[in-house]
């Protein structure tokens, strides 16, 4: 088995949670999402967690996190600030938030030197997505091959209303493109979603979507660092534009210089965007833990 890296992305202000919803409790034994994460990462074999946050974060995260795990895993921790990796010439202090989530695994270049995921913090992703994703970088990730964990639709959707998601569009397990979709939700047999330009209004149940679980080479730090160079200088007078990872690699792969490998999971995604999803997360945990998926406890003991 070979060395690789989960890199966390934690740095979100949690504006619409109303709090630090990576650091809120929603196990039964009062684990938060990623405690579920790190638990999976390391039976699945990897090595090392990298937890992207901002500096006023760092002992917050040392008590929840690295406390209880740093015995187990290596924990350690990358910084994403408004200044991190910008080119002179842009002035970073007209931003209120930083520069999005490709500028986030930009962060972590120098805590990540082998193979690596990134996930979300605030995302359940299941014991298997975390299985298929070792894999996948032990034996198929290369510098001009990437993967994208693809959820079934059906297991991400809500029951309380319509959704965004991130909806694959692939050729022989290959990714073309993902769309952006709103107000995704389940209407009989098919999936509705409000329209978008080019794409069909219905799709299958079934249809791959993208829940911001990734897997890349070490490589990727290169072009990743000079994409986001002239990005930063092209939007230095846009201070609410954001260098996202579907974009930077959608840019990728129309020049050529890579393709995406779409990876099928069963898995039921669970994710918090507001407070009132926190008793569905905190039940849904419940019920794993009933089935003999999860102990009572992932801490180590």
């Amino acid at each position: 088995m070979k060395s690789s890296s989960l890199v966390v992305l934690a740095a979100g202000m949690g504006s619409r949670y109303g709090g630090l919803k990576q650091l809120d409790r929603v196990g039964p034994s009062g684990e938060a999402i990623a405690d579920y994460s790190i638990f999976d990462a390391k039976r699945a074999g990897f090595d090392k967690v990298v937890f992207v946050i901002r500096k006023s974060l760092e002992q917050d995260f040392i008590d929840v996190f690295a406390k209880k795990w740093e015995k187990e895993i290596d924990i350690q921790f990358a910084f994403q600030e408004l200044d991190t990796c910008v080119p002179d010439g842009v002035d970073p202090s007209m931003r209120q938030k930083p520069w999005g989530t490709a500028h986030a695994v930009l962060a972590a270049k120098d805590a990540v030197s082998d193979p690596f995921a990134v996930i979300n913090a605030d995302d359940f992703y299941g014991p298997t997505a975390f299985t298929l994703m070792k894999d996948y970088l032990d034996n198929t990730v290369s510098e001009s091959r990437y993967g994208l964990l693809g959820y079934v639709l059906e297991n991400t959707l809500s029951e309380h209303g319509g959704v965004s998601r991130g909806v694959c569009r692939t050729n022989d397990g290959k990714l073309v493109a993902i769309h952006e979709r709103k107000n995704v939700r389940k209407e009989g047999d098919v999936a509705a979603a409000d329209p978008y330009p080019g794409e069909p209004d219905t799709f299958d149940l079934r249809s791959p979507v993208s829940m911001n679980y990734w897997g890349y080479p070490a490589e990727v730090f290169e072009p990743l660092h000079a994409a986001f160079q002239q990005f930063a200088l092209e939007h230095k007078n846009s201070p609410k534009e954001e260098m996202l990872l579907p974009g930077i690699v959608q840019t990728r792969m129309d020049a050529g210089e890579v393709a995406v490998d779409v990876i099928t999971c069963e898995e039921h995604w669970i994710g918090v965007t507001y407070k009132e999803d926190k008793p569905i997360v905190e039940a849904a945990l419940r019920k794993l833990v009933a089935e003999g998926r999860y102990p009572e406890s992932v801490f180590p003991a």
